[in-house]
């Protein structure tokens, strides 16, 4: 993404902060809630903005991460979703998700499309990539190989199972977290992630890992 894509306001406190570096919060006012900020945010606050990202900044790299494996690409991530809580705090509403579940499903999401949009690069005929060598570079490319599998195998399940366990797996949400978050009975989510999970594990022993 240009930085002429981006508002000031998303360079300023996005683009030229890493939250990861501890920065010393202001003791002068009374702390907000996270959904005040994020309502703040809503209103076109640069403060509140930049808050959010002292206080999560931190955890968000770490599940851009996590999922990625790539400290710049975890970086990208945690900025372009910065930058879309931005553009829509509008929506946000907090009788349906806490402010950090709601924040941090932002993350988890933008951090999946960069994981897509690698392994197709990666997959792309343009695109060669150097060979290397020794069990190192062995193991990498059978951890890669099976990531992929996982991912093709979730890309394959209805939206409304695939949700669910993509944000359990990599944003670590509890079930009670996750009906809170998709607007939907605890019931109804444990219905789908276990179906879920039955129909991936066949997915998966169909593509020579596991068994069905």
């Amino acid at each position: 993404m240009s930085a002429a894509a981006q508002s000031p306001i998303a360079i300023s406190v996005v683009g030229l902060r890493a939250p990861w570096n501890e920065v010393p919060m202001s003791r002068e006012a009374p702390q907000r809630t996270d959904e005040e900020l994020v309502e703040a945010v809503a209103q076109a606050d640069e403060d509140a903005l930049g808050q959010l990202y002292d206080r999560f900044g931190k955890v968000a790299y770490g599940l851009a991460y996590k999922i990625l494996q790539d400290a710049a690409l975890a970086e990208d991530a945690v900025q372009e979703a910065f930058l879309q809580i931005w553009r829509g705090a509008g929506s946000y509403r907090r009788e349906r998700a806490k402010a950090s579940t709601w924040l941090l499903t932002f993350v988890h999401r933008r951090a999946v499309d960069l994981v897509r949009r690698e392994q197709a690069r990666r997959t792309s005929p343009a695109v060669s990539e150097p060979q290397g060598s020794g069990p190192g570079a062995d193991e990498a490319v059978v951890a890669r190989s099976r990531r992929e599998i996982v991912q093709d195998a979730l890309r394959r399940l209805p939206a409304e199972q695939r949700e669910p366990i993509e944000l359990a797996y990599y944003a670590g949400l509890t079930q009670s977290e996750l009906a809170e978050r998709l607007d939907q009975p605890l019931g109804t989510i444990k219905s789908r992630m276990f179906t879920g999970l039955q129909r991936l594990r066949v997915l998966l022993a169909e593509a020579g890992y596991g068994s069905a």
